[in-house]
């Protein structure tokens, strides 16, 4: 088990495996590292380094009162690619963890950064405003802090349907993935989990996503019933200056995992352009 201690001592949990060129991903909610499983075995036979860490209160990563924010899940990213002296990263964000992805470069520069993926990723803002009128009203993400707070259970395997696509026709369900998501998700403490509610639905990206000055491919898919393409994906590849779109036909949220072959296909493939 492999730890490293922020500024602020806490413990952050993560993997590095391999040797080359760094690839660091950075999970979605209420997850962890573990949901990396597929790209950081493939990629790590690929020949680059791969890293992942679990968000602190998330995972094996201590479960802190405060600092459950974007600027400290910013700033702990920062201190672990710092002490891990990663240069020439490919930085990979699912979900919120795009969202993280994005506000380290528009907090701390992208002088050790190469390239970025966002997939199904919460920028630029999740939050429907008079000048966000695709995003989800406030009472969606009410609804999901009162069920991380009082029925966290069966809240996140409810939440692998949708997620993963499962109430589509055609789409076979598969009841290992949802009781693994089940599982990571109650690893993490539920006060940071429901803290980081706010920070994948009111934090405001978009100046951070006008920052990233590196290649960015962003995946999404259009069938995205956790992050509506229209909503975040859309937008982001118009604010971005140097970003490639590739939607994939009923792509879920889940996609990373669920179409794992094509998605590592297509990012290997980005990495290596």
């Amino acid at each position: 088990m492999t730890y490293f201690t922020t500024s602020d001592g806490t413990r952050l949990f993560y993997k590095d495996w391999g040797v080359g060129q760094p690839i660091l991903f950075a999970h979605g909610w209420p997850l962890s590292s573990d949901a990396w499983d597929q790209q950081m075995l493939f990629f790590g036979q690929n020949g680059f380094r791969v890293i992942a860490h679990d968000r602190r209160s998330h995972g094996r990563s201590d479960q802190t009162w405060d600092g459950n924010n974007m600027d400290r899940y910013a700033d702990d990213l920062a201190e672990l690619i710092e002490a891990l002296d990663l240069r020439d990263a490919i930085l990979v964000g699912h979900s919120t963890g795009g969202g993280e992805v994005a506000h380290y470069i528009g907090r701390h520069g992208s002088a050790r950064v190469a390239k970025v993926v966002l997939v199904g990723a919460v920028p630029p803002l999740m939050l429907k405003t008079d000048a966000n009128p695709e995003g989800a009203p406030l009472s969606v993400f009410d609804g999901i802090r009162k069920n991380t707070a009082t029925n966290r259970s069966q809240f996140f395997f409810d939440l692998t349907v949708p997620f993963y696509g499962f109430n589509r026709d055609g789409v076979e369900t598969n009841e290992g993935l949802r009781e693994n998501f089940r599982r990571i998700g109650l690893q993490g403490g539920i006060k940071g989990q429901y803290d980081c509610v706010r920070e994948f639905s009111e934090v405001d990206y978009t100046e951070d996503l006008r920052r990233i000055d590196r290649p960015t491919l962003i995946i999404h898919g259009d069938d995205d019933q956790i992050v509506p393409l229209k909503a975040s994906a859309r937008l982001a590849a118009e604010i971005v200056p140097d970003a490639t779109l590739k939607v994939y036909p009923g792509g879920s949220h889940g996609l990373a995992e669920t179409e794992a072959e094509r998605f590592n296909a297509d990012v290997l493939t980005f990495i290596r352009g």
